[in-house]
């Protein structure tokens, strides 16, 4: 049970090297469940959250995230087994860490639940990449974690690898609407107060759990393959601008399942907020934008191609460490040019060489492997990264690297994935078409583990004779 580890390379220290925060070590969390009560006027936010987990070593002691702003008030221990009858000793919040001390140590290989009770007034946590996680808006909130903002509104083990499944109850009060990952259960009205339940069917990293409260109109978009449900959640005055704006998402999924297999989610969501956002946001299941981004012009199409394609690559396919983020956005980025290769005749290659002479032209002094913390969100790490996904298909041709690309997606589907999954997926491509296994790895080397650029990608005759044949 225990050994279902998400991963498959150890956890490289006690401290996660991007984030600067110390790892929760000792325990998986299997399941939460939050039960949460929001009063948008005040921004107060009361919550239990019950925490189903198993133990890979004994513990006397464990730590959660949880952000500054929210109080602990109570912490429950229920156990079976060799667990039953084990309390808690004591807690302690601050520094952003809960610390739970047990009346005796929980037995390896444990099954036991945490039932916490807090509350307080939930806001962005201050991190390197400045305020992120749950956020007051002018007329409701919204939850945008990437990569440690999780703690902001729920006590958690905070690390992209670490997914779990989440049950989501929240109440507000009319006239707001709120809506989280997963698909909606229940929804029940109670005087001036309402109450939804989701629930996910696939483990979820905690920076992709989200809440949006709002003001927001329901509009029904046209179903994707296999009947997938397309929804937008969206303010008030940007439902018609929405409808225009977004008139071609469900074409997007058509072409994504078709290149990277079929769409990993029950439904797929878009909130527009009222308030404007500088970039926006995804989550699992759904992605974030503001009233800027719909203004019935159509011009951010690529971004909303770029957020959908996130639903694959980012949370799907969900990252081991923060070090290998390129995996997500240069998946993403490229994601934006098949779709205007798909959509408006424009080759993926046009894209890749207008971005490779502006990156030529930029500092060269990023490692897009290990970007480091600083240059983690920096934009040539997405263009290069797109770059490197255009290279491997210049190598491969369509047809093989599609054909990669499906089986990559597949392998890692609803688990984690590393730069070896991607590797072996293109060692077996490339073998299939008859290149140098050195040659590839000559290759990724050169684009991901080099500051220089190397020559821009072009097919060479053995490609072009493969793709004819």
């Amino acid at each position: 049970m225990t050994s279902r580890r998400l991963r498959s390379t150890p956890i490289p220290g006690t401290r996660d090297s991007y984030t600067g925060i110390d790892f929760n070590l000792g325990f998986h969390v299997r399941r939460y469940r939050l039960e949460l009560d929001y009063k948008v006027i005040p921004n107060r936010l009361g919550g239990v959250a019950e925490l189903l987990l198993d133990n890979y070593e004994p513990l006397q002691a464990l730590t959660l995230d949880l952000a500054a702003g929210l109080a602990v008030r109570r912490v429950e221990f229920r156990g079976r087994g060799e667990a039953a009858g084990i309390s808690i000793a004591r807690f302690k919040h601050g520094g952003g860490k809960l610390r739970i001390r047990f009346s005796r140590p929980v037995p390896v290989e444990s099954e036991f639940s945490l039932q916490i009770h807090y509350g307080g007034t939930p806001r962005p946590v201050r991190s390197a990449w400045g305020e992120i996680g749950w956020e007051e808006l002018e007329s409701g909130s919204l939850v945008a974690s990437q990569p440690c903002g999780a703690p902001s509104w729920f006590p958690c083990d905070d690390t992209p690898d670490e997914k779990a499944y989440f049950e989501i109850r929240i109440s507000a009060d009319h006239p707001f609407r709120a809506i989280a990952n997963g698909e909606l259960v229940e929804e029940k009205r109670s005087g001036s107060r309402t109450t939804w339940e989701y629930r996910t069917t696939h483990p979820m990293a905690t920076y992709l759990a989200t809440v949006q409260v709002g003001e927001y109109r329901r509009v029904e978009l046209p179903e994707g393959p296999q009947g997938i449900p397309v929804l937008g959640w969206v303010a008030p005055g940007c439902v018609e601008n929405f409808r225009a704006d977004f008139a071609r998402q469900t074409d997007m999924l058509r072409c994504y399942a078709e290149l990277f297999g079929p769409y990993p989610f029950p439904s797929y969501q878009v909130v527009v907020t009222e308030d404007p956002l500088e970039i926006p946001l995804e989550a699992q299941g759904l992605s974030i934008f503001g009233s800027n981004h719909c203004r019935g012009r159509g011009e951010w199409e690529r971004l909303i191609a770029h957020e959908l394609s996130h639903q694959w690559f980012g949370n799907s396919l969900g990252l081991a460490q923060w070090n290998d983020i390129w995996l997500n956005e240069g998946f993403a980025c490229y994601s934006e040019w098949i779709w205007a290769e798909h959509a408006h005749g424009i080759p993926a290659a046009e894209n890749a060489r207008t971005h490779y002479e502006r990156l030529r032209r930029a500092p060269q002094d990023i490692i897009i492997g290990d970007p480091g913390p600083r240059l983690m969100f920096d934009d040539r790490l997405y263009k290069r990264g797109a770059l490197t996904v255009h290279a491997l298909r210049t190598a491969l041709g369509d047809e093989a690297f599609f054909a990669m690309i499906r089986r990559y997606v597949q392998a890692g589907r609803h688990s984690v994935v590393e730069p070896h999954d991607l590797l072996r997926e293109a060692r077996r491509a490339a073998a299939e078409r008859g290149l140098a296994e050195q040659e590839l790895e000559e290759l990724l080397q050169a684009w991901l583990w080099r500051p220089e650029l190397p020559p821009f990608p072009t097919r060479t005759e053995s490609t072009q004779s493969t793709e004819r044949s």
